[in-house]
């Protein structure tokens, strides 16, 4: 199953690849197509889309996207903001490039931020690249606001939201992509109450791993 934000280059990859399988066919050789149809099939990977589970909790946040853990960080409050908590997932380009909703509850915000386009693996991409914030209201018992932040980066250059101000959102549903990967950030107040389920290095996958979760009591 492909992801529905990727129809044009599904298609494109598709027609693409098969003209150049029959070309190869005709002038060398039937044997010779393997080479064409496993570009196409590598890159139509790019844009998968396999199902998923969520954890029937309540209490958790969740994995926007599938990656890696690179960057753990507690932000400290500003004049217009509370003390944050942040997660930076890094996606290669063999990652599943889908982001999901954290949480279940309503979009709050949608803030799009034009920047760079900075190597991923570089840390300065977190704060200089183009990206687009997705702000929601969680479903109780969570405290809001939590958001995800889609960064873009050296080869991924399009960011798609599907999302608007006032949806609704399932716990693990889809908001959008990063076309060939780059970094998806999770972020929600540090009130104290939450307890980090992730460190650096780890390998998370989007609708599934548990990155946050309310303490007990």
């Amino acid at each position: 199953m492909f992801a529905p934000y990727a129809r044009t280059e599904v298609w494109a990859t598709t027609a693409v690849g098969a003209g150049a399988a029959a070309l190869t066919a005709l002038y060398a050789g039937p044997l010779w197509t393997v080479l064409p149809i496993a570009a196409a099939a590598a890159l139509l990977s790019f844009y998968r889309d396999p199902h998923r589970t969520p954890p029937a909790r309540g209490d958790v946040l969740i994995a926007p996207a599938d990656g890696r853990i690179v960057e753990v960080t507690q932000i400290p409050p500003t004049d217009s903001s509370p003390a944050m908590l942040s997660i930076t997932i890094f996606l290669s380009v063999t990652n599943v490039h889908l982001n999901r909703s954290p949480c279940a509850g309503r979009v709050r915000a949608v803030d799009y931020r034009p920047g760079r386009f900075l190597n991923a693996l570089d840390p300065a991409s977190n704060r200089e690249n183009e990206s687009n914030r997705i702000t929601f209201e969680p479903n109780a018992p969570l405290p809001g606001p939590v958001s995800i932040r889609q960064i873009a980066g050296l080869l991924a250059r399009r960011i798609v939201c599907a999302v608007r101000p006032g949806d609704s959102v399932a716990l693990g549903q889809r908001v959008g992509m990063i076309k060939l990967g780059s970094r998806t950030e999770l972020c929600a107040v540090d009130d104290g109450g939450w307890v980090v389920e992730v460190k650096i290095g780890d390998t998370v996958r989007g609708a599934e791993t548990i990155m946050l979760s309310r303490k007990a009591g």
